[in-house]
């Protein structure tokens, strides 16, 4: 099979990223660009992100999830621990998020280390969680080789008998990491593939210090 692709072309010219308009700190401008493209009708899931890791096997794995809060120490988001991505975070926990928002013609790329956050902030986190999805936690040990769908089924329906009428607690594999950034770069498309590229990256004093980049 063959499909030739190379006509496929967009000319992008929605924005500009120009340095005079952007803050000292890049959560400010994240913050700034997440709200316009979270109110924007035609981006879906503006929280979601890619994740990439490097696997226990030696090969990156790339795959999305759902950003859950970011503050001014990072970005947070929630699996299970004992999934490949938490195990693969737990041996080797520099990873990299990355933002793709199409109809705004924006990138966001962050380079950081993962740690797992504190108990009582992913207890807070998983009590607000739908009880199905509570259940789903416990009934789906992620990544393991399962025999059919029906045996996943099953097992959340021993779940729903065990917990029901009951509060589901969280269980003690499932919990949140916080992505501690050391680099974000933001790319805005440009006419011509002369994009905006501006990357911020943490000095040893804890300054970000901000450079562009050709595109």
């Amino acid at each position: 099979m063959e499909k030739d692709l190379s006509n496929h072309r967009e000319n992008y010219q929605k924005d500009d990223l120009l340095e005079e308009n952007t803050p000292e700190n890049p959560i400010e401008l994240f913050r700034d660009w997440f709200i316009v493209a979270d109110q924007d009708d035609n981006v879906h899931e503006a929280n979601a992100m890619n994740i990439a890791t490097y696997g226990l096997d030696g090969f990156p794995k790339n795959r999305m999830v759902l950003l859950k809060k970011f503050t001014w120490e990072g970005f947070i988001f929630y699996t299970n621990y004992y999934s490949e991505k938490g195990l693969a975070i737990a041996e080797h926990p520099k990873v990299c998020l990355s933002f793709f928002w199409s109809g705004l013609e924006q990138q966001i790329i962050i380079k950081g280390a993962a740690e797992k956050l504190i108990e009582n902030l992913s207890d807070g986190y998983f009590e607000t969680r739908p009880e199905g999805s509570k259940l789903g936690a416990w009934a789906s040990h992620q990544s393991e080789v399962i025999n059919s769908r029906q045996s996943l089924d099953d097992q959340l329906k021993i779940y729903e008998e065990k917990f029901q009428g009951k509060e589901v607690p969280r269980p003690n594999y499932w919990g949140g990491f916080i992505v501690k950034p050391m680099s974000i770069e933001f790319w805005q498309g440009r006419p011509n593939r002369m994009h905006d590229r501006i990357r911020y990256t943490l000095q040893k004093d804890y300054i970000w210090k901000k450079e562009r980049l050709a595109p």
